[in-house]
């Protein structure tokens, strides 16, 4: 049966980018969507696409009248826009979501990217920056997945999707080395049938581009 899609719900992305991210987000809300592919250094940089996003990159939701980039800020949107899909702790509950969703958008995206450009920061200098150092980041992201099946809550949240793909991509393409309790939790967020699914759309979206 053909996927339901709606034009309330467009997803503009490519699926050699963070538009993953996003993708498997919103399989797992499991709402109808559209989705808008972009090419990089063309439609994504068109005038009409930077009225929506003036960064000219993927990937940018459109729901209704919202307009939402970063990839953290839409898996937490589409979790309050979609509270039936039980993708976030109640309010009172959210310091851990709050807290590890962002350190991976925050420290995690920083220390990473730096490492994988060959930047390190000097060790009389990590005061100055958000992530301190690389190890600092990774010590803390291992303790925070180590000893429990989900990084939030006794049960799967966005947290999940954010910091699951993260540690995909990174240990996928070597920007995050192996730890104990890494590949364990993202082999667990990964094999959700979600998951699956969104990997597969994009696969074949990419075989769609190549074949263009």
């Amino acid at each position: 049966m053909e996927k339901a899609v709606s034009d309330d719900l467009v997803l503009y992305t490519n699926p050699m980018s963070r538009g993953r991210i996003a993708r498997w987000m919103l399989e797992e809300v499991g709402i109808p969507y559209r989705r808008k592919i972009l090419t990089f250094g063309g439609t994504m940089k068109a005038d009409d696409y930077r009225q929506l996003n003036p960064m000219g990159k993927v990937p940018t939701i459109v729901h209704g009248k919202n307009v939402v980039s970063e990839c953290a800020a839409i898996c937490a949107y589409l979790a309050d826009a979609f509270p039936q899909a039980g993708l976030a702790p109640p309010p009172r509950e959210r310091a851990d979501y709050y807290r590890w969703m962002f350190f991976a958008a925050g420290p995690v995206e920083a220390a990473v990217g730096n490492r994988t450009l060959g930047f390190q920061v000097p060790p009389d200098r990590e005061g100055m920056i958000g992530y301190g150092s690389y190890e600092d980041v990774l010590d803390a992201l291992q303790k925070a997945v180590s000893g429990k099946s989900y990084i939030a809550a006794d049960y799967f949240t966005a947290a999940d999707v954010y910091v699951g793909a993260h540690l995909s991509w990174g240990m996928q393409f070597g920007s995050i080395e192996e730890r104990p309790g890494f590949r364990e939790y993202m082999e667990r967020m990964t094999s959700r049938p979600a998951a699956l699914r969104a990997n597969e759309l994009d696969d074949a979206d990419m075989k769609e581009l190549q074949a263009d």
